[in-house]
């Protein structure tokens, strides 16, 4: 199933599935477990059919968990040592965005450009849980999305004080969507293609087989002694061919069209903008 959140022509909002003619069937109950206990979500799919107007990220997730370094040619581009655990990091919720939405290059960001793409599967917590072993990690998965970990380099790396957070959380910092494509459509996380176009030429193009940690094992290591709770997306890390990591580097700028995609799960598609 493809779970779609959408407004229909009065920007009324709802939650389908996406039939892929215009149109979706609406879900009515919760997509999402409840927060705190692990119980997965009750909804149903019914008859009522409303024509989309503009599709929206898919989930106003409850918290966004991000792998850094978690591609072996990744590693390599950028010259550093495959990590022994994942590195773990987080982005505010509210740098959430849709999947044809703009993003925004903040003020702070244009002289000199140093706003970087990051094309990454994203993975939905559907049933809250803690100390997931991984062999039933799947089991708390909704399913998966695109996503690009939209990052400003120099916050990420100096000006944000030696912490991620600050670069990776500006606003419209994490398109999403189009859709959650549910589990038992998307059996295989570890088998997805994943491709990053900007302008139309090809900047990223790998494989989730390339991860140094699977899905489930990212699943089952967040939860050690942690909740996970259902209604957080888990980015889990970026191919290589990011625009800081070339010569001479590629920042985005005014103008671009972002393409982020992931087979199996579909195509973004933002325009960047400077920030109003």
């Amino acid at each position: 199933m493809r779970i779609i959140r959408f407004l229909d022509h009065k920007d009324n909002e709802w939650t389908g599935a996406d039939n892929m003619d215009g149109s979706a069937s609406i879900i009515t109950g919760d997509i999402i477990g409840e927060f705190n206990r692990n119980i997965p979500g009750d909804f149903r799919v019914t008859d009522k059919k409303i024509k989309i107007r503009t599709i929206l990220a898919p989930l106003k997730p409850v918290a966004v968990l991000c792998i850094g370094l978690n591609y072996k040619m990744h590693a390599e581009e950028t010259g550093m040592a495959l990590p022994e655990y994942p590195v773990l990091f987080m982005k505010n919720p509210a740098a959430v965005t849709g999947p044809y939405s703009d993003v925004e290059i903040p003020v702070s960001c244009l002289d000199p450009l140093q706003v970087d793409y990051e094309v990454e599967l994203g993975v939905v917590i559907g049933k809250s849980g803690k100390n997931i072993k991984a062999e039933k990690a799947i089991d708390h998965v909704l399913g998966y999305t695109c996503a690009n970990d939209v990052s400003a380099r120099r916050w990420q790396k100096s000006a944000g004080g030696g912490q991620w957070v600050r670069g990776k959380s500006f606003d419209t910092f994490c398109p999403l969507g189009p859709a959650i494509v549910t589990v038992d459509d998307l059996p295989d996380p570890q088998n997805l293609e994943l491709a990053c176009r900007l302008n139309g030429e090809i900047m990223q193009n790998g494989s989730t087989s390339d991860m140094i940690f699977p899905v489930a094992e990212i699943i089952s290591k967040l939860s050690q002694s942690t909740t996970l709770l259902a209604g957080t997306i888990i980015l889990t890390g970026t191919p290589s061919g990011v625009g800081f990591a070339r010569t001479p580097q590629v920042y985005l700028k005014p103008g671009d069209i972002l393409e982020s995609s992931i087979s199996g799960v579909g195509k973004m598609v933002n325009k960047v903008v400077s920030e109003q």
